[in-house]
């Protein structure tokens, strides 16, 4: 079986992606290879971030890896939080911190639409390779599940009755903005090349 590094400090994602990978590809927590620090993400955009984060673990290992980035754009906030999704409301701030911050952003406001994406930045052999995954839907006026982290108990996708807390892993996995970026991936990998750029 194919092993990569997943270049993330976030148990939440390696525990999301280690179990939609699990068939197909073994991966490596930075801890497993014994890599610690802080992980660069000063970029501009998704594609910036998740390049940038690879690239701090090729340069360190020259192990094939991954890392992706993941932001919320929402309609009314003229896409933010977008790539400052993480630290919306603040450099330490706390998932709570940052749904408080756009619920209060949003509150009144009759337009909720927004959508998370993902980009996945793979580097083989120091080439990297990018995979995209998006989905669309509405921001909720409350928090509504307990699964699932960061913007999940606020943000319920189209065709859809509930929000990704509320949703079971296995569901949530098959049509999530993260889970449609690592389709994408293990596509590649098992030889269907869906990259959106090189």
């Amino acid at each position: 079986m194919r092993t990569l590094v997943f270049a993330t400090n976030n148990k939440h994602k390696l525990h999301e992606v280690s179990e939609i990978l699990r068939d197909s590809v073994l991966i490596k927590s930075l801890s497993d290879i014994g890599l610690e620090g802080d992980i660069p993400e000063t970029a501009a955009t998704l594609q910036g971030n998740a390049l940038q984060k690879a690239q701090w673990v090729w340069e360190r290992t020259h192990t094939d890896c991954f890392a992706d980035d993941t932001g919320l754009e929402v309609e009314a906030l003229n896409g933010a939080p977008g790539v400052y999704s993480a630290r919306y409301a603040g450099e330490h701030c706390s998932f709570d911190d940052n749904i408080n911050k756009l619920l209060t952003a949003l509150d009144g406001c009759a337009n909720r639409r927004a959508c998370f994406r993902t980009v996945i930045c793979l580097i083989e052999h120091g080439v990297p390779r990018y995979f995209e995954g998006r989905v669309d839907g509405v921001i909720l006026t409350e928090r509504y599940g307990t699964d699932g982290f960061g913007y999940d108990p606020v943000f319920m996708p189209d065709r859809f009755a509930v929000s990704f807390a509320e949703m079971p892993l296995d569901v949530k996995n098959m049509i999530s903005h993260r889970g449609i970026a690592v389709k994408k991936l293990v596509d590649y990998i098992m030889g269907r090349d869906t990259r959106i750029s090189n």
